[in-house]
């Protein structure tokens, strides 16, 4: 069985909303897209490097997936690990409005997501990784079905967007088990599913 891992780009006020560009996703009248280019530095491009290393499928969400397939069959350099791993290995594309995926080796989830979801875990080996797909990632979290989030929060503050973690997202614990920080001030904190939260008092 599989692990499914999310990758997601966070300002400091917890939004994912088009940190790559401008016109990523501009849905309700969101205009700060490219937040998180200023800080791509070297060390911001080991860490997804390193990631893109081990993937065995890839699950998005629509419009990520759109975003992607606008990019990625066109990079067709063997040394880049980010393209070859995306061209090369199978990806899930879950959508209710999405009738066809032209790009090479993609299956469309159009049912049940939690279900099928559910199945591609079970029958799948290795690691299953999701990038962005913020509102599928929110879904996800609310059944306890991703495993591991990097998170890369960048220092800033946005004030407007979509937001990972919103107002009525599912307690949930999670143990930290790796943190760096790039030299551009990325913080890059790993994360692994632990089940509900615990409470106490400090009284």
């Amino acid at each position: 069985m599989a692990t499914l891992s999310l990758t997601q780009f966070l300002s400091l006020d917890g939004v994912y909303q088009a940190p790559g560009g401008p016109d990523e996703d501009r849905s309700d009248g969101f205009g700060q897209g490219g937040w998180s280019v200023p800080y791509g530095d070297e060390d911001f491009g080991r860490f997804m490097d390193g990631v893109f290393r081990r993937p065995s499928a890839f699950l998005l969400g629509r419009r990520t997936y759109e975003i992607f397939a606008g990019h990625w069959p066109r990079q067709t350099d063997p040394a880049n690990p980010v393209a070859s791993k995306l061209n090369a290995l199978p990806k899930y594309v879950a959508s209710r409005t999405l009738e066809k995926a032209d790009w090479a080796g993609t299956t469309v989830l159009g049912g049940d997501v939690i279900a099928e979801v559910t199945a591609l875990k079970e029958g799948t080996d290795g690691e299953v990784q999701m990038h962005g797909s913020g509102g599928l990632a929110r879904t996800l979290l609310a059944h306890d079905l991703i495993d591991t989030l990097h998170l890369l929060v960048f220092p800033v503050v946005l004030g407007e967007g979509h937001r990972l973690f919103a107002d009525g997202a599912r307690p949930t614990a999670f143990r930290h088990v790796e943190g760096s920080t790039t030299g551009s001030g990325i913080a890059i904190h790993t994360y692994e599913l632990a089940g509900r939260p615990e409470y106490g008092s400090y009284a």
